[in-house]
């Protein structure tokens, strides 16, 4: 399978296919394909794996595209203003991401719920209880809110985040959330009371504009009933 993005800030990929090869996405994410394309809807492994990425933000069921004859394309586009990312999976690495970052992959990409087992980092981090683990095989492509930015933390390297700002890390980072420090910092400081940690080693992917503080930026210019 051979890939090309494009379109800036409104981004698709889009994937070149030879005949056998499978492609699967979300439901709602496909822009296009060519006419030797097969499409078939089903939950990707059971009732219940589908019910887990519906609890991790993506759809219950996934759409496979299989090429019938060589030289097929289809797209792939991103819901909102953002990136689309690229990753290898190859069997040994798995990468945790942000609720509803799925867009595509290659069929032989695992897709699972990922709990956070710190009951602290459930209940206060946000965007960080439930996120989606990648595992397997093959090309995975995630959808990124705003600008992403790339960092390779080192063995106990810690970054702090505002929460909604991480897009994806891989699996050997830890996470965990700190309370802010200070009552000034707390009552005055904008960023509530916790915060997320990261520690090294391995990549994390943070983006600049959460699709929740944009919803939030855009509510109070939206009239309401009446006005």
């Amino acid at each position: 399978m051979e890939y090309e993005i494009k379109g800036g800030a409104f981004p698709i990929v889009i994937c070149k296919l030879q005949k056998g090869e499978t492609m699967k996405d979300e439901s709602g994410s496909m822009a296009f394909m060519t006419p030797e394309v097969k499409m078939e809807t089903n939950t990707g492994g059971g009732l219940l794996k589908g019910l887990g990425r519906a609890l991790s933000g993506d759809s219950l069921f996934l759409n496979f595209y299989t090429a019938e004859n060589d030289n097929q394309e289809i797209g792939f586009a991103s819901s909102f203003p953002g990136k689309i990312i690229p990753i290898e999976l190859n069997g040994s690495n798995s990468i945790i991401g942000q609720r509803s970052s799925f867009l595509a992959s290659e069929k032989d990409v695992n897709i699972d719920m990922y709990f956070k087992k710190n009951l602290g980092t459930g209940l206060f981090g946000g965007e960080g209880f439930i996120l989606q683990k990648f595992t397997g095989n093959g090309m995975l492509f995630l959808e990124i809110d705003g600008e992403v930015i790339e960092y390779d933390l080192q063995p106990g390297e810690k970054m702090v985040l505002d929460q909604g700002h991480l897009a994806a890390m891989e699996e050997s980072v830890e996470f965990d959330i700190q309370r802010v420090k200070g009552v000034k910092n707390v009552l005055f400081g904008g960023e509530g009371l916790f915060l997320s940690t990261l520690t090294g080693p391995g990549k994390v992917w943070i983006q600049t504009m959460p699709i929740s503080r944009l919803a939030g930026a855009i509510i109070p210019y939206i009239p309401t009933s009446g006005n």
